[in-house]
């Protein structure tokens, strides 16, 4: 089978789809100046290859719940079956290989208050029991500060006009999804989003027992709040970015707000966060290749005030990105 390329086409469906990832094949395809079959024939093709994904994602904080990124080394044997057995657990996201195998990184969510707190000491006994862990820290993310819609440096497909014409009709409330009652209903939404964002209506109200008109005002409703957002999963090889990298950075505290402002900038940034422990922030730097990644250190990185320290780390492999995994992962 060849290898999946974009063309112009798809790169420009993929930027609409991160403006808004649930807008409708009819209103892509105006933007697009094509037709509602090229949009959907491409979609599914990009879909179905596993190259491309909407998944919809809850702002947990909203419901008192707490994002954790937990970093483990583990002996050379033992990585791909350790990452592997996280991947398939319901609470972690973003489950990579690093630092030529021998690390992984997640994130785990658990529930906030004291609760969170009780959540927090127990959050080590749910990593999988084996010897070859060797080493296992675990901080708390306190604020997103970049890519929260997904990667920016696949964003340059579009003109501003159809950036405009794309952006969600729904104007975000100045109130914050805090005094949302969060229901069951909202348990089983959230879980048929993370697993296609771009579920229809019909299965949204089997899912979750409503009628398709309280679906559509629940979505909106979650939106407008910024309790629910919709993000891209796409390959970086895919727009011919060969190098990722997990950055951590120890920022002076006064420098923090400054240097994180900088940060959401950057289209190299694919996600950084605001975190606890001596790096203060992490973040996935998405690069052409290892002379670009250098580059971006020395003269983007490296002329930020406030930052004492940085160490990265190659990602390796993907195991498992911010939706639901479809695919068991070997090991």
């Amino acid at each position: 089978m060849d290898p999946l390329t974009l063309d112009a086409l798809d790169r420009q469906l993929v930027h609409a789809l991160q403006i808004d990832g649930r807008a409708a094949f009819s209103h892509l395809a105006a933007v697009l100046g094509t037709s509602d079959r090229t949009i959907a024939r491409r979609y599914r093709r990009l879909r179905s290859a596993g190259a491309v994904r909407v998944v919809g994602l809850p702002d947990g904080r909203h419901f008192g719940h707490v994002d954790w990124l937990v970093r483990l080394r583990c002996t050379p044997d033992a990585a791909t079956a350790v990452a592997a057995a996280l991947a398939r657990r319901q609470d972690t996201s973003w489950v990579s290989l690093i630092s030529g195998g021998t690390e992984i990184t997640c994130i785990t969510r658990t529930s906030g208050g004291a609760a969170g707190a009780k959540d927090g000491e127990l959050l080590l006994q749910k990593l999988p029991r084996t010897p070859r862990i060797t080493a296992v820290t675990a901080h708390c993310l306190l604020r997103a500060v970049a890519g929260t819609s997904g990667w920016p440096g696949r964003t340059a497909a579009l003109t501003p006009r159809q950036i405009d014409d794309l952006r969600p009709a729904s104007t975000p409330s100045p109130h914050t999804g805090h005094d949302l009652k969060h229901t069951d209903a909202d348990n089983a939404l959230f879980t048929e989003l993370a697993k296609d964002g771009r579920t229809g209506y019909p299965d949204l109200a089997r899912a979750t027992g409503w009628s398709e008109t309280t679906v559509r005002r629940r979505l909106d409703q979650l939106r407008r709040t910024n309790t629910l957002h919709f993000a891209v999963e796409a390959d970086p090889l895919l727009f011919d970015h060969t190098t990722e990298v997990m950055l951590w950075l120890t920022i002076a505290p006064a420098a923090l707000t400054t240097v994180t402002q900088a940060l959401s900038t950057h289209p190299e940034i694919g996600f950084a966060a605001a975190t606890t422990g001596p790096a203060n922030v992490v973040a996935f730097v998405v690069c052409r290749d290892a002379d670009a990644l250098y580059d971006y250190l020395a003269t983007r990185i490296g002329a930020l005030d406030g930052v004492l320290q940085a160490e990265t780390a190659p990602v390796v492999r993907r195991v498992k990105g911010a939706g639901t995994l479809l695919v068991p992962p070997s090991g």
